[in-house]
């Protein structure tokens, strides 16, 4: 965990957060929370109140909250409630405000679109298409992304075929090919562009994910090949399967002059796009 807790702002009303580093995770004050959208005049009270409550029904969330040192009004480190960010959407569910119904309207229509999803899986495509476009991706950019999701689920299909289990040992064969390609893990390219929960391949270049999905897509042909019976020899697999779009960064990197990996994420890409669409409609004027 982050030593020292962050501040955001919510209808200028501050949050208090923390980002757990090796989770992955924000952690939000709940109390900070209550207060913005119940517009108490003692919000550590109503959290009381509404814990009780909800222990009292059975709620887990609840159960699973944990406390951290936050920095209090008066700049003393106190205990206070923390929750994830599904946790904390659960809670919002159960305070009756006005300020929590659009996080209510949302949820219900992200859970309505999930069901529709596993329905109709080729809406899953759609939906992000839609979304990639309104985050301002180029159309060339997007077809590359949609088309790494489909070599990633090949990878972790034959993943699966060869017994590796999800969460950890996906991490680590993940962590091999990253390493393999880029020379580093995720968690240090992640760094390098300044991220945090956001995706990494949302934050490649086109460059950057044509030579992860070779990577994958490779690992996935040397692992069918090979059969590997262990998780020893799925980590051998996946470093050759890496090794390979290293070898061809390495080429790339020899011939242009110019390092393929870069500290640029989505929205630095984005402003570099924006900038050459003006100028190039500066010069048409």
């Amino acid at each position: 965990m982050e030593p020292n807790d962050k501040i955001q702002l919510f209808e200028n009303q501050r949050i208090r957060t923390a980002w757990d580093e090796e989770k992955e995770e924000w952690y939000f004050s709940i109390v900070d929370v209550v207060g913005v959208l119940t517009d108490s005049v003692d919000p550590t009270a109503y959290w009381r109140k509404l814990k009780q409550r909800l222990k009292a029904e059975g709620n887990e969330t609840v159960t699973n909250c944990h406390g951290l040192k936050m920095t209090a009004h008066d700049g003393k480190k106190r205990l206070t409630d923390v929750a994830d960010t599904e946790q904390l959407l659960r809670i919002i569910q159960s305070i009756p405000s006005p300020k929590a119904e659009p996080f209510k309207l949302w949820l219900a229509q992200v859970g309505r679109e999930r069901i529709e999803e596993t329905i109709d899986p080729e809406l899953t495509i759609e939906r992000a298409l839609e979304t990639y476009l309104k985050k301002g991706y180029t159309r060339e950019w997007i077809n590359q992304r949609l088309q790494a999701i489909q070599v990633r689920k090949e990878l972790t299909d034959e993943w699966d075929a060869r017994g590796v289990q999800k969460g950890v040992e996906y991490a680590i064969l993940t962590d091999e090919i990253s390493r393999a390609w880029s020379g580093m893990s995720t968690r240090q390219y992640k760094n390098l562009k300044g991220l945090k929960k956001e995706n990494l391949r949302d934050n490649m270049t086109t460059l950057e994910l044509v030579l992860n999905m070779l990577a994958e897509a490779t690992t996935t042909e040397i692992s069918k090949q090979k059969a590997p019976a262990t998780f020893s020899e799925n980590i051998d697999v996946a470093r050759a399967g890496g090794k390979v779009a290293g070898d061809t960064r390495k080429a790339i990197e020899t011939q242009t002059g110019v390092p393929v990996i870069t500290s640029k994420n989505a929205a630095q890409l984005s402003e570099v796009v924006t900038n050459l669409l003006e100028d190039a409609g500066n010069k048409e004027k």
